[in-house]
């Protein structure tokens, strides 16, 4: 995936309900100061820096190091090292659900922002690391 150079307050302004357009405001401002990084569009996700990736099988692609994307269910959290990696911080952070790589959260009035600050700190740390043997992180931005 690549940045698409949508404008950002945009794809906020269209996120529905309300409340996701609320949320994604708050997670925008989060991320930023998280990451260091300006937010910038990669289709509907809003992605804080950028890199490279590579698994074993060859398979590779570009990413933003931290993003999110405010769909209309729930606000979708990604993290490429996957959520089992948070699991005693998650058990804390609120009302959500997840995937493999992703939170999901339907209301961000409802979650610990404290809780959720350090796992994407600790989220963005693993990425500027260079992941794992089973997946390279280059960073690129």
């Amino acid at each position: 995936m690549k940045p698409t150079g949508d404008d950002v307050a945009g794809l906020i302004a269209r996120a529905t309900p309300a409340s996701r357009r609320r949320d994604a405001e708050t997670l925008t401002a989060l991320m930023q100061e998280v990451s260091g990084r300006a937010p910038a569009t990669w289709g509907t996700i809003i992605g804080f820096g950028s890199c490279h990736y590579r698994y074993p099988t060859g398979t590779e692609g570009d990413s933003g190091l931290l993003g999110f994307a405010p769909r209309a269910a729930a606000t979708t959290i990604y993290l490429f090292e996957g959520t089992d990696a948070h699991a005693e911080a998650l058990s804390s952070l609120g009302p959500h659900t997840t995937g493999a790589s992703c939170v999901y959260i339907k209301d961000l009035e409802l979650i610990d922002l404290d809780v959720l600050r350090g796992i994407l700190e600790t989220s963005l740390a693993w990425m500027e690391a260079g992941g794992t043997p089973d997946v390279q992180i280059t960073v690129t931005g």
